[in-house]
């Protein structure tokens, strides 16, 4: 017995341990994936995805590499103007995957002018671009005047995706009858699953249980009067949260 009791602990450490891996390796690679930083260069992000393609060379007809997606981070290493005058950058995606890619598609902390142009990209019209955009906004320029503007923005398109998850959610409890003998009926509402994609950009939104509608939880624009109480954006974020409380 005494010469197994070591074996027993080493056992069950052994097997404690590769539990916790096993799971490490399940739950995270999508996060690490997406908050992984390239080595080496000035840090960037993709904001634009429509120009996210990654070329073997600073060209529009060069190949294909693969396809960025909005929020990815790269490292930027050389700058380039072709012959037809688009800009390239050539970045470092992982420790094997480089290429070249429009330099709009990519905004820098550091890079004069970058934030009016990511400020401007928010003004599209669909309401998780708007959101998507303006976290990566918030994220990357710390110190941008343009701070209250982005978070009016962030919180506008958050109320306006409420209106939409409201009639989706809607359309998908009608069709399916919610069961009268099981969970509470506003736990499946707050549980429909097109609040994830706003969830993962920390945006959230409250359940009028009686109305069966989602609001916007009005974060952005609380932050404003925190932080910026004298911009001419307060007084916008002010009113907002008025018609807010009025709902609730």
């Amino acid at each position: 017995m005494l010469t197994l009791r070591p074996c027993r602990r080493f056992t069950f450490r052994t097997l404690a341990i590769g539990a916790f891996v096993l799971f490490a390796s399940i739950a995270s690679p999508a996060i690490a994936q997406k908050k992984r930083i390239p080595p080496g260069g000035n840090i960037a992000v993709v904001a634009d995805e429509r120009l996210g393609a990654l070329r073997v060379a600073p060209s529009l007809s060069a190949h294909l590499i693969r396809r960025l997606s909005r929020g990815r981070f790269v490292s930027v290493r050389a700058n380039k103007r072709n012959h037809e005058g688009v800009y390239f950058s050539q970045v470092v995606v992982t420790r094997r995957t480089s290429g070249w890619i429009q330099s709009e598609a990519l905004v820098m902390s550091g890079r004069h002018g970058d934030d009016e142009r990511l400020a401007h990209l928010i003004g599209g019209t669909d309401e998780f671009e708007r959101v998507a955009r303006a976290r990566i906004f918030l994220d990357t320029f710390a110190r941008s005047p343009l701070r209250p503007k982005v978070l009016l923005a962030l919180g506008d398109a958050a109320e306006e995706a409420a209106e939409q998850l409201t009639r989706e959610a809607t359309r998908r409890f009608e069709r399916r009858e919610i069961p009268t003998d099981g969970a509470p009926e506003f736990s499946y509402y707050l549980n429909f699953n097109g609040l994830d994609r706003y969830n993962r950009q920390s945006v959230t939104f409250t359940f009028d249980r009686e109305k069966k509608r989602f609001h916007y939880d009005g974060a952005a624009w609380r932050e404003i009067l925190r932080r910026y109480p004298n911009s001419a954006e307060a007084a916008e974020a002010a009113k907002r949260l008025e018609k807010l409380s009025l709902r609730n």
